[in-house]
């Protein structure tokens, strides 16, 4: 195989622990805080989680280790979506566990939780690990969605702990996968298994986090890594000054990276769902605003900009979240497959306009014709829309076309518009960790391994202050069921790690908010570029704007 220099000096990078890590695993000790209760539905929670809930927070601090000495043998899970820094966590669990004891054992389950339900697995040892450090992918072992949350699962995965003398599994994942996680430490719990479980918080989406978790594990390498490529269209933007390049970035329901990429690029627009849904703004609402500043940039002779745009915005807009409901229900069943039957797209049109409300008829009238389709043919297993799929950077420039073309008509609009399209996403999930993302991911490993020698279980491994230096960042852990509340899934209330959406009283959309104007009608984009690995820390150790804020930096 050939190896990239730079892939070679990663392999070399030795991630900073914070203080209390740094010193040897047997002058650590355990400080215990206030018991805790979830964030809602504390009732509900508590009674499906009777073993693992109201448990208190920990802090690891210098002192004497006063944990059971034994031969621990861990298991290992990646779940769900990629996220820079994930092998680092592998690779800080495996150093922990064999600094407390080289006979410790680590196994590796591939694929996902199926590889602990098909017992699937390799055993990591020293050359195998030093193959994946510092490196960006889940590939050391692969990832999967399969989701752990029957009690046949949890039998079986009893039982293959049982087999092998696991003594603890640790799943690295995001709201869901924690959930699982969860869920799994409760049953280990409820039926003596002497398994503990123990999760570490991973999504570039940034939406797992509270006022405990800081931040998920991965959101900073893909952030910096969408915003060096915003940057760089944002220069190409200002050198050949005709294009409007409307970029859809990553990031599922919230927009923490829209967010951020526009902290970092200051485009000349940047919309956020959240904001889209307390203000109930309409898809006219969002296209007289983006025209608005298109018009008033041209009026300056600046026929140029730059929109960022979140994955997930049309799923806030009230009336396109309405209409995407109304044809789930009326393609549900035997009409969906008569509506699969009629041969051209002017007659699925016609089915479409007789079974909708007529408002839902107007917004689907809106929408180009691609879009249409997106909405009604790309349909999931269940029937419903790939929300996900629907290309809303083209939604959004083609409607801001029409918007201008009536001002055109009208006199009131003389510019030129010419846009481009962009979506970025997979781009930024298996990239080379930053120094913060193989530095906090190392640390959440290192500290997972901690959690276990202690004995706790249904935990989430937490590193905190993490907007200091990496030797004044705090290590410990929290019970998952503290981030938990109950939700409709599938028509059955679950219970589930509640997401953290973008706060509009938060300081980073403060931020955000306070500069938007100027950076609209203005040009005034600022440019990341790639991130640094190398020189001085206030280069390469940077965190990201929206923590930097969220400290009060």
């Amino acid at each position: 195989m050939n190896i990239s220099p730079l892939q070679t000096a990663r392999y070399e990078y030795s991630p900073k622990l914070p203080g209390m890590l740094r010193n040897g695993i047997s002058d650590i000790c355990v400080l215990e805080g206030e018991e805790t209760s979830s964030v809602a539905d504390q009732e509900k929670i508590k009674a499906l989680f009777p073993n693992t809930y109201g448990k208190k927070e920990i802090t690891f601090q210098k002192g004497q280790n006063t944990s059971v000495q034994k031969k621990q043998v861990v298991g290992v899970i990646l779940s769900g979506g990629q996220a820079p820094g994930g092998h680092n966590v592998v690779c800080g669990l495996y150093d922990a566990l064999k600094a407390t004891n080289p006979e410790n054992v680590l196994y590796g389950f591939k694929g996902g939780p199926s590889g602990l339900l098909e017992d699937d697995y390799i055993i990591f040892d020293d050359a195998y690990i030093d193959q994946y450090r510092n490196t960006g992918g889940f590939d050391i072992i692969g990832s999967g969605r399969t989701k752990l949350e029957t009690q046949e699962q949890f039998a079986v995965a009893a039982e293959v702990c049982k087999k092998h003398e696991i003594t603890a599994i640790v799943i690295i994942g995001g709201d869901d996968s924690n959930t699982n996680a969860a869920v799994l430490a409760e049953y280990m719990a409820a039926h003596n298994t002497g398994v503990q479980v123990i999760g570490c918080p991973k999504t570039i989406d940034g939406d797992l986090k509270n006022e405990d978790i800081e931040a998920s594990f991965g959101f900073d390498t893909a952030a910096k890594t969408y915003s060096e490529l915003i940057g760089n269209i944002e220069r190409d933007c200002n050198s050949a000054k005709k294009y409007w390049h409307f970029v859809k970035v990553m990031g599922r329901s919230a927009s923490h990276i829209a967010l951020e990429c526009a902290l970092e690029t200051q485009p000349n627009i940047c919309l956020i769902s959240e904001e889209v849904a307390a203000k109930k703004q309409s898809l006219a609402e969002i296209s007289d605003y983006i025209a608005d500043i298109v018009e008033k940039r041209a009026e300056q002779g600046m026929n140029f900009g730059v929109v960022i745009i979140p994955e997930g915005v049309v799923e806030f807009v009230p009336e396109f979240s309405s209409l995407i409901a109304e044809i789930n229900e009326l393609l549900a069943g035997k009409a969906g497959e008569a509506f699969s039957a009629l041969p051209t797209w002017n007659e699925k049109k016609g089915f479409l306009h007789s079974g909708l409300r007529d408002q839902a008829v107007s917004v689907f009238s809106m929408l180009p014709q691609g879009i249409q389709q997106q909405l009604c043919l790309d349909r999931d297993p269940h029937g419903n829309v790939q929300v996900s799929l629907i290309e809303s950077e083209k939604l959004f420039s083609s409607l801001v076309a029409a918007n201008l073309a009536k001002r055109k008509a009208a006199g009131t609009y003389k510019g030129k518009f010419s846009p481009l399209h962009h979506f970025f996403g997979y781009e930024g999930r298996c990239a080379f960790p930053s120094n913060f993302d193989a530095d906090y991911c190392y640390s959440l490993g290192y500290n997972a391994f901690m959690l276990i020698q202690y004995g706790f279980n249904g935990y989430l491994s937490k590193v905190s202050n993490l907007s200091k230096p990496a030797e004044e960042w705090v290590a410990g852990g929290m019970p998952i069921t503290k981030m938990m509340n109950m939700e409709r899934r599938h028509g059955e209330d679950k219970p589930v790690i509640r997401k953290a959406l973008v706060d509009l009283d938060g300081a980073p959309f403060k931020y955000f908010e306070a500069h938007r104007q100027e950076w609209a009608e203005n040009t005034c984009y600022t440019f990341p570029g790639a991130i640094q690995y190398f020189g001085p820390s206030s280069v390469c150790d940077l965190t990201t704007r929206t923590l930097a804020l969220e400290q009060g930096e």
